[in-house]
């Protein structure tokens, strides 16, 4: 018996992939060459403490079975391959986190010798998270964000300049 691409079952099972992937996403963490502060805050999420677990998110040791790449720092030339070589082997779809001043442009190793530049010159990045490091509320927002924007991927986005309360 074979299964079309457009059948109700294919359907079903891809509805069913859909909604675990948002409720119960796979992450896996990566360091392109940071000074591990950026590394230490999205382990803090970790803890009891904020418990980035309550919102499903998983800590993988695989690119196989992860749904989201956290990266932090600049990318340098020895880590450019490995950071590809991961992101092509997670599955599809797949999403990116930058963290960190480093993740987003290059920080203070901006313009240093070994330095490619920053994640979004060499993946491309669903979610930036500034600072230096981010807090890990701050963290923990910029995941959620990506999960909710997942969740309302039919629903139109609205624009920078409508508020709560006010009509577009």
């Amino acid at each position: 018996m074979e299964i079309l691409t457009n059948s109700p079952w294919q359907q079903a099972l891809d509805k069913v992939r859909d909604w675990a992937r948002i409720n119960s996403p796979w992450a896996i963490h990566y360091n392109s060459g940071s000074c591990n502060g950026c590394d230490i805050e999205i382990l803090a999420t970790l803890t009891p403490r904020y418990d980035l677990e309550r919102f499903g998110v998983k800590l993988q040791g695989s690119p196989r079975h992860a749904d989201i790449l956290i990266c932090t720092g600049p990318v340098t030339r020895l880590s450019r391959e490995r950071l590809l070589r991961t992101y092509d082997q997670m599955p599809d779809p797949k999403f990116v986190v930058a963290v960190g001043s480093c993740g987003i442009s290059g920080g203070a190793f901006r313009g240093c010798y070994n330095i490619v530049g920053d994640i979004s010159e060499v993946i491309p990045v669903n979610v930036f998270i500034p600072g230096c490091p981010p807090r890990p509320e701050a963290i923990i927002f910029g995941v959620v964000q990506l999960l909710e924007s997942l969740k309302n991927k039919e629903k139109p986005a609205l624009s920078p300049s409508t508020h709560q309360g006010e009509q577009a």
